[in-house]
């Protein structure tokens, strides 16, 4: 994008409306204040509340069984039914023990569905990252 916009000696190119792609040789993401975490109080079904666009989520340690899925909500003001949630099993898991995916999304919240998938019973405070893409 060309340096548009005169400011007096310089030039600002932070404005990217209209633009029909967005390159970047370096990383492309959120600052750290859009970022948190969040613990989740007293079992894996128990809702948790992060309003930022991209965060950790410490699970409960409580035991899950193999071949089981938990749900849980988190709420989030800055979701819209029109944004994407990009979630993984960031830490605090037997490797390759567990599936996570969104089971549904409405303004302001969204389900996460978690999956042992290992031969047994695990009790973990396994922690999922997440990510929205913001959409209009």
């Amino acid at each position: 994008m060309a340096n548009t916009k005169p400011i007096g000696v310089a030039y600002t190119d932070q404005d990217i409306v209209g633009a029909d792609n967005i390159l970047s040789s370096g990383s492309l993401g959120y600052t750290a204040d859009a970022q948190g975490t969040v613990t989740q109080a007293t079992s894996k079904s128990t809702a948790v509340t992060l309003n930022k666009s991209a965060g950790q989520i410490t699970m409960n340690n409580a035991a899950l069984a193999s071949v089981t899925n938990v749900t849980f909500t988190l709420n989030n003001s800055l979701i819209s039914v029109n944004d994407i949630v990009i979630l993984n099993v960031a830490a605090g898991a037997t490797a390759g023990a567990y599936n996570c995916w969104v089971s549904g999304l409405s303004a302001g919240s969204v389900s996460i569905t978690l999956r042992n998938i290992s031969g047994g019973s695990l009790s973990e405070a396994v922690v999922i990252n997440y990510s929205l893409i913001h959409n209009v």
